[in-house]
């Protein structure tokens, strides 16, 4: 599970930011809480608003970044523990409006948990090589973290727990040493650490193999599961299969006693989005992963958006801790209905064209009061009360609106 998630340098954001997944003393949506009775709660959903360009993909870039750094090399050498991947190489590029940001190096720092650690992960990249690196750990619910290891450069040092004369200290500048050790031996800490990354769920719209491989499954169960969230959500599919000419998925329909088929291609815009998404969230929950879907609501009615959020709240769904974080637009399910107000995230640019990050829960007045429990979010938000102006009120100023 994501605990917290912060950068800086990188793309659009300059300055260090802190993304949040952990719950706050609010009182809203307390069963929808990720327990743990030796740590800090954490918070099933995430939804980042804000307008265009101000930051919101390149928040989830720079996870993406991260993640993927660390398990590219893995894939590419066949070294995994996970068995289904879903994520994609990102590049990482520092901010380029700065002559000092330009040449400095990216910096990542990660707590996640897995099992019954919690883990804390720091990566320094500059120029698609390891400028620093570290990766520790600790019992969920300790107070010490234990050193596994660091790395400033060539300089490599190794905690106690993984410390063997056998273990190799010599890495190529542009692997993590995370990635080295995950690949060449077979540690508990490293591969616990190395099969949270795997699980990772980053969701790529252009790359259907893997949505193609959860639908035709062996497992009846679990595309017996598939057809009925679909039907749900009012797609009613009574079967599917691949055909081998097409190269695609069919869709079977029963209409007055009669089957009809029709192609992936020929459903509806909305349809063959729900149809790709559906098994990444099924795995999700199913599996206890991180979720992250840039634009989760591009195509698709309110009414299924809230549903997909509610299904990740609702614990006698989500059983294993599964986390969905995601971009959005829909200003129409931004509401104390759907979301705890620390749910709810802006990224926007500054003046210096910075994008900065913050949440519903973290906005005060000039009194210090926050945004009330029973405010009108998405109301307030398009009024411009949130500072990640959504442009409707430049709009309309200009002449002629």
């Amino acid at each position: 599970m994501l605990c917290q998630f912060s950068f800086k340098n990188f793309k659009s954001y300059r300055d260090e930011t802190v993304f949040d997944m952990q719950a706050t003393d609010l009182s809203e949506f307390a069963d929808s809480i990720i327990e743990c009775s030796k740590a800090s709660r954490l918070l099933p959903v995430a939804s980042i608003y804000g307008p265009n360009g101000g930051g919101k993909s390149n928040l989830l870039q720079a996870l993406a970044c991260l993640v993927s750094t660390v398990v590219h090399p893995i894939h590419e050498l066949q070294k995994t523990r996970t068995g289904i991947i879903v994520q994609q190489r990102v590049s990482c590029n520092p901010f380029l409006l700065n002559n000092s940001s330009r040449n400095e190096p990216t910096e990542f720092l990660l707590y996640f948990r897995i099992n019954s650690y919690e883990y804390r992960y720091y990566l320094s990249l500059q120029n698609d090589e390891i400028v620093s690196e570290i990766l520790d750990r600790k019992k969920i619910g300790g107070k010490r973290m234990a050193h596994l290891f660091s790395r400033e450069g060539k300089d490599i040092k190794l905690g106690s727990s993984i410390n063997r004369v056998s273990i190799n200290r010599t890495v190529n500048p542009k692997m993590t040493y995370l990635s080295f050790l995950a690949i060449n031996y077979d540690l508990e800490a490293i591969n616990d650490a190395q099969k949270w990354f795997e699980s990772c769920i980053i969701q790529n719209y252009g790359n259907p193999v893997t949505e193609l491989y959860m639908m035709l499954s062996d497992n009846l169960a679990i595309r017996e599961r598939i057809i009925r969230v679909l039907n749900d959500m009012d797609i009613d599919i009574s079967g599917y299969r691949y055909d081998d000419d097409q190269k695609q998925l069919v869709f079977q329909r029963n209409i007055n006693g009669n089957k009809y088929e029709l192609p992936y291609e020929d459903e509806s815009d909305g349809t063959k989005k729900i149809i790709v998404v559906i098994p990444l969230i099924l795995m999700a929950l199913n599996e206890g992963r991180l979720l992250i879907v840039d634009e989760l609501d591009a195509k698709l009615h309110p009414k299924l958006l809230r549903y997909i959020i509610s299904i990740f709240k609702d614990k006698n769904i989500n059983k294993y801790g599964a986390q969905l974080v995601f971009t959005s637009h829909d200003i129409i399910t931004m509401r104390s209905t759907v979301y705890r107000r620390d749910e709810i995230w802006f990224a926007a640019e500054n003046e210096c064209h910075e994008s900065e990050l913050y949440s519903l829960y973290d906005i005060k007045n000039e009194h210090d009061d926050g945004v009330r429990r029973k405010a009108k979010y998405d109301v307030e938000y398009l009024e411009g009360r949130y500072g990640a102006d959504p442009y409707l009120n430049n709009m309309f100023k200009v002449g002629g609106w």
